[in-house]
């Protein structure tokens, strides 16, 4: 991904490039101020906003506020994201930015009183709260933005993260926060080729953002490097275990796992699909073609997740239907005036759920990589449409903690990537197994797509 190696000398025009855990170690060496970092990145993004609209809100003025206040902290009481520049995802609130949700209903707000809990505990970290990112509306619509995907402008980022995942892969920012309902983490990750991290469900606090689905409603990250990932998970106190050691010749026990969404997988993922299968062979690490248990096989797992969306949106959507119908999103409407979900369905659904769970985590744990697609191919054309969430609302649905890793591309020229997902509470294993993945990646032939330079 072209990140740069700290030294004594960094070209102003390299700033942008860095990674979070490089602007850390070189503002902590003071090699760099926070004032001038955020400059270089006000810069990037003046040179291609227009080109890629990944932001929804964004005051410079704001940001070189915040960042001389960041200088003026002694050193030995900054924080461990000191200076590190976080896009917000448009459906948290931010105490001095406006949040719209990307909806016509709030495009007059202003701004709140208060940060969403997230946004609360990077200001505490130290971080540079740079600005608020694209959003489908209220981050429960397939229906695409202005937001562009940077490898292709004609090409939509996924969504509903989009503007998140657009400025990171754009080198606007290191790091962004994003959500997922479905796939609005791993999808637009996998389109823009960056990570993209989606916790166990409830490891990251939610309180301040817009809900959909609250039981499955899950805030994530997007960022360049596994590293910057993991500097993230003390911050937001995640609950880590110890890192296991893998089988004692050193190996992992590796799993591709299709599931029962691979009907849907297009030609440029079969191919990287069986490509990646071969690249671990030449490197001599074994793994195994494996399917779900029966359990899981018998079950139309998506019918069940648009039976709780539903049923959960037309509750937490009301009040604006009751109000706001004419300039709500039209899927949304058409969500709201669906036929209720009976009583009995959807206690099915959440009791069926919870024995999945189980039954996962124990399946989950006979491995220490389990890879999965993240799409069902390259990025769509055209920005009405932001992707088929097939291969990711299983992994929403059972809280269970993924990675979309990048480093892949089809045929099409534009990146791809796939998954790797956990047991719940596994995220210090999803970490390492995500970062094995990369290293897979990063031998290959074939490279991962460079943004433009603007």
């Amino acid at each position: 991904m072209g990140s740069v190696t700290p030294g004594f000398e960094l070209r102003q025009t390299q700033m942008h490039r860095l990674s979070a855990s490089e602007t850390v170690t070189m503002l902590r060496k003071g090699y760099l101020t926070v004032s001038d970092y955020a400059e270089r990145l006000l810069s990037r993004v003046s040179e291609r906003n227009d080109t890629v609209n990944a932001w929804a809100y964004l005051d410079p003025h704001l940001v070189m506020e915040q960042a001389k206040r960041l200088d003026a902290i002694p050193a030995n009481e900054r924080g461990p994201l000191h200076g590190v520049a976080v896009g917000i995802k448009d459906v948290l609130t931010t105490r001095d930015m406006p949040t719209r949700y990307g909806s016509p209903i709030f495009q007059d707000d202003k701004r709140t009183s208060v940060d969403a809990t997230a946004v609360l505990i990077l200001r505490s970290a130290g971080a540079l709260i740079f600005g608020k990112t694209s959003t489908t509306e209220f981050a429960a619509t397939h229906r695409g933005g202005s937001c562009r995907n940077p490898h292709n402008t004609d090409h939509t980022p996924g969504g509903s993260s989009s503007g998140s995942a657009a400025a990171v892969a754009d080198f606007q920012i290191p790091i962004a926060i994003g959500s997922q309902t479905g796939g609005s983490i791993a999808r637009p990750a996998a389109y823009t080729g960056v990570y993209g991290f989606k916790p166990t469900w409830g490891a990251v606090a939610t309180q301040g953002m817009s809900q959909f689905s609250p039981t499955c409603d899950t805030l994530g990250f997007f960022a360049r490097t596994v590293q910057d990932l993991e500097l993230l998970a003390p911050v937001f106190r995640l609950p880590l275990q110890k890192r296991q050691v893998w089988a004692a010749n050193g190996d992992p026990r590796v799993a591709f796992l299709k599931t029962a969404a691979w009907e849907k997988a297009e030609p440029s993922l079969q191919e990287v699909w069986e490509d990646c299968k071969t690249s671990f062979g030449r490197l001599g690490v074994s793994y195994a073609d494996v399917e779900l248990p029966q359990e899981f096989t018998n079950l139309q797992l998506e019918g069940w997740h648009d039976d709780i969306l539903t049923f959960e949106a037309q509750r937490t959507f009301l009040g604006m239907y009751l109000t706001s119908k004419d300039i709500l999103d039209p899927t949304i409407v058409h969500r709201l005036e669906k036929k209720d979900v009976s009583a009995d369905i959807i206690l099915q659904r959440y009791n069926g759920c919870v024995g999945l769970r189980s039954e996962w985590d124990e399946f989950a744990r006979n491995y220490d990589i389990i890879i999965t697609p993240s799409v069902t191919g390259e990025a769509p054309h055209g920005l009405e449409y932001t992707g088929d969430s097939c291969f990711n609302s299983m992994w929403t649905l059972l809280h269970a903690p993924v990675i979309s890793v990048p480093g892949l591309k089809g045929k099409g020229g534009l990146p791809l990537g796939l998954s790797v997902v956990g047991s719940r509470y596994e995220e210090s294993k999803v970490f390492r197994a995500a970062q094995f993945l990369a290293d897979v990646f990063a031998k290959r032939e074939v490279l991962q797509p460079e943004v433009g330079e603007g």
